[in-house]
């Protein structure tokens, strides 16, 4: 497979897989065409011999890929036509579960922002190779939506310096919208590895051209360690391992270290209350999955429903369109949210 100027490059190179992310301009915000090229990608290439290892990397210099293109779904809404988004988002999850579950090393080269889609296009493979220049985020609660892409299964799954995974982390992290560095990356699990950037190019073609063992015992270093994360995780494990968002709340109310209280209030000055229950509603309900497809389906029905919420306009409107960060969600306050309406929806779906 060969593609020329397309807005992902797929093509094999040796033994390699290559997937190039090519829409700068929109920072490779994922549309439905770079979906599909991936995912066909992926299913070319999982039964292919020839093909020993696929990597993902971006040619922008900007960073990696800033998310799925959200204002597109958010046209689609305010129309009242949602079947684009819809479709878009069902065969996206489609492509997360394949690339949770490619049998062959999948290395993603992170360097630079990494948030939302561009995380379920990388964080489900074997190898997630980062620089000093990489953050990472999922910032759905600022637009009214909710963590999708397979996240919330992968963050409660990840296993970092700690040696396990930790459930009160994942919803930390989707909860918060989080930025982390490469430092909580590192120390989280959710990187694996770490490049300086000055050697990324050489690391490429050394994979390419030997082998991916070679390459990271040549250009691997330890990375970071100044964890922001790490810092926190007494405090993260002490308020956000619960599994409904009221006794989340209650329990950052009576916490003692009230920097982190004040910290963790701070990132949630702009979500949209519907999306922080709601979200901490889902990641209680990945507990009961037995797959990452499963997981999906939550997903794939939470996420209908949050588009259709009139807070999910309103909050692309607010970061992505008008740029203006002041969004008017309805309700305005946790405690008017009915958590009710997604947890009977979770557990409709669990139910199946």
């Amino acid at each position: 497979m060969q593609e020329s100027g397309a807005l992902v490059n797929a093509y094999v190179r040796n033994s390699t897989g290559v997937l190039e992310l090519n829409r700068p301009r929109a920072l490779n915000s994922l549309n439905q065409e770079m979906i599909d090229i991936i995912d066909e990608a992926l299913k070319e290439w999982k039964d292919d011999d020839a093909v020993h290892r696929v990597l993902l990397t971006s040619l922008s210099e900007k960073g990696f890929c800033a998310g799925g293109d959200v204002r597109v779904a958010r046209d689609a809404a305010l129309s009242g036509n949602h079947d684009p988004a819809d479709r878009f988002f069902a065969t996206e999850f489609v492509m997360n579960g394949d690339l949770a579950e490619f049998p062959k090393p999948y290395v993603s080269l992170i360097d630079g922002v990494v948030m939302g889609g561009g995380l379920g296009i990388s964080a489900h493979g074997s190898h997630r190779v980062i620089t000093e220049r990489a953050f990472a985020a999922m910032p759905e609660m600022a637009i009214g939506y909710m963590p999708d892409v397979g996240i919330p299964w992968m963050f409660q799954h990840m296993v970092g310096e700690t040696g396990k995974p930790s459930y009160a982390l994942a919803v930390f992290l989707v909860v918060t919208g989080w930025r982390l560095s490469p430092a909580d990356m590192l120390y989280s699990g959710l990187a694996t590895h770490f490049v300086p950037s000055e050697n990324l190019s050489d690391f490429t073609d050394m994979l390419i051209a030997e082998s991916l063992d070679e390459a990271l015992e040549r250009f691997a270093e330890e990375g970071p360690t100044d964890s922001k994360l790490k810092e926190y995780a007494a405090d993260i494990e002490a308020t956000f391992g619960y599994e409904s968002w009221e006794h989340i709340d209650r329990a950052l109310k009576k916490h003692p270290n009230q920097e982190f209280v004040a910290d963790v209030n701070k990132h949630l000055e702009s979500a949209n209350p519907a999306s922080v229950v709601a979200a901490v509603e889902l990641m209680h309900a990945v507990t009961k999955c037995a797959s990452i497809r499963e997981e999906l389906e939550l997903e794939r029905v939470l996420g209908a429903h949050m588009r259709r919420e009139p807070n999910f306009a309103e909050g692309v409107r607010a970061v992505l369109v008008d740029k203006d960060r002041s969004p008017s969600f309805h309700p305005a306050t946790f405690d008017a949210v009915d958590e009710s309406i997604y947890r009977a929806l979770l557990t409709s779906v669990l139910n199946k």
